[in-house]
């Protein structure tokens, strides 16, 4: 049986500004935005090329704004993503890896799956981590 992680749910203060944040500056698919009612809204956003997408909204779950810590994207070029994050006006870290001594500045020298790190934060500190995988080692 597969199971598929379809949907997180991002506690957010300003529905619109972080709609803006994540479809103008992070490049997230709009699905969906929908209010019937000024108690219920529900904006569904996906990251390009995945599977599982982000909800926020107003009524969909009591956790405090901001309190989201460490939600991955893995990409195939993390210095490319950086840069396009960076490009459009999102203040992501530096690259780092996880050198034989500890965190090390940039990325893995080898590029090996899982190693190479950058982190970015919503406009309500949300936080996600970029994670490289190069192309045509992501397994199933």
């Amino acid at each position: 049986m597969d199971w598929k992680l379809e949907l997180v749910l991002l506690p957010v203060s300003d529905v619109d500004r972080a709609k803006a944040f994540y479809t103008e500056n992070v490049g997230f698919h709009l699905d969906v935005d929908h209010q019937p009612s000024d108690e219920f809204r529900v904006v569904q956003m996906t990251p390009p090329g995945s599977a599982c997408s982000i909800t926020i909204g107003i009524g969909i779950t009591d956790a405090i704004p901001g309190s989201v810590r460490g939600t991955h994207l893995v990409v195939t070029d993390i210095v490319a993503a950086r840069a396009e994050l960076a490009e459009s006006g999102v203040e992501v870290s530096e690259i780092r890896h996880m050198g034989s001594e500890g965190w090390a500045p940039g990325v893995d020298p080898e590029h090996r799956d899982y190693a190479s790190f950058a982190d970015f934060a919503d406009p309500d500190g949300n936080t996600w981590v970029l994670q490289e995988v190069p192309v045509g080692k992501r397994g199933p």
